[in-house]
């Protein structure tokens, strides 16, 4: 079985800020490591391998190169569970629309997908709280590529790739 997910990944200069801005919050609980950080799409939970080609034929059934978006993360938050994460106050259209046609692919293809309404986040601790924040957060990047990520044992390996834009 892997562990599966699609996501935006974090562009490594941006991840950099991230935990330096991060690091100055003295923030509770469990970071997450700077080389995972990303925005979750869909979390598709357990899968035997045997899926990937499935997972792998839905990206290209979308019209990826209408949705490069900008994203902006601006607003610190934690989740009743103590999942302390960065969210865009305004989702961008082209960021709900590829969530949107992802999960309507996956539920095409008999694959359950998240129940709950699509909340982006990109996660920066578990087991945390809101922390006195030391200014209003605000981390820019273009989104233009989709990942499918396997994760394994606390780190998350890209397993495939598509560019957006």
């Amino acid at each position: 079985m892997l562990r599966l997910f699609f996501a935006l990944p974090c562009p490594p200069a941006i991840a950099v800020e991230i935990d330096a801005w991060r690091s100055h919050l003295a923030i509770s609980g469990r970071p997450v490591p700077s080389a995972n950080l990303h925005l979750t799409l869909a979390f598709l939970g357990d899968l035997p391998e045997r899926a990937l080609a499935l997972l792998e034929a839905l990206p290209p059934r979308l019209p990826l190169r209408d949705l490069a978006f900008d994203l902006q993360l601006d607003h610190l938050d934690c989740w009743h569970g103590g999942l302390l994460h960065l969210a865009p106050s305004q989702p961008p259209a082209g960021l709900l629309a590829l969530a949107s046609g992802l999960a309507r692919l996956l539920d095409e293809a008999g694959l359950a997908s998240e129940p709950r309404t699509y909340r982006p986040h990109l996660t920066l601790a578990r087991d945390s709280c809101l922390p006195v924040q030391i200014g209003s957060p605000r981390f820019a990047w273009r989104a233009e590529e989709l990942v499918l990520y396997r994760s394994e044992q606390g780190r998350y390996r890209s397993l495939a790739t598509w560019p957006l834009g």
